[in-house]
C-alpha cells in the first residue's frame, strides 16, 4: 500500500484555494488529522468524506481517486 493515493482532498483544496487548516476548522477536526488525509497517510471515514464534499461544495466522487 505504501504511499498510494486514495483521496484527492489536497488537490480539491488547491482548486478551491482553501487550506487544510480552513478545512479542519469547518469540520471541527484536528489539523494534523486533515494533514494526514491530504498526504494519504490516513483516510477519512465515508461519512467524513461526505462532510468534506459538502464543505468544499463538490461531488463526493471528486474527492476519490478513480479506480477505472
Amino acid at each position: 500500500m505504501g504511499d498510494k493515493s486514495f483521496n484527492r482532498i489536497k488537490a480539491v483544496l488547491a482548486e478551491k484555494s482553501k487550506t487544510n487548516i480552513w478545512l479542519a476548522e469547518q469540520l471541527g477536526k484536528n489539523v494534523n488529522t486533515v494533514s494526514k488525509w491530504c498526504t494519504n497517510k490516513m483516510q477519512p471515514t465515508v461519512e467524513t468524506l461526505f462532510e468534506v464534499a459538502k464543505v468544499l461544495d463538490v461531488d463526493v466522487r471528486e474527492l476519490l481517486v478513480s479506480t477505472k
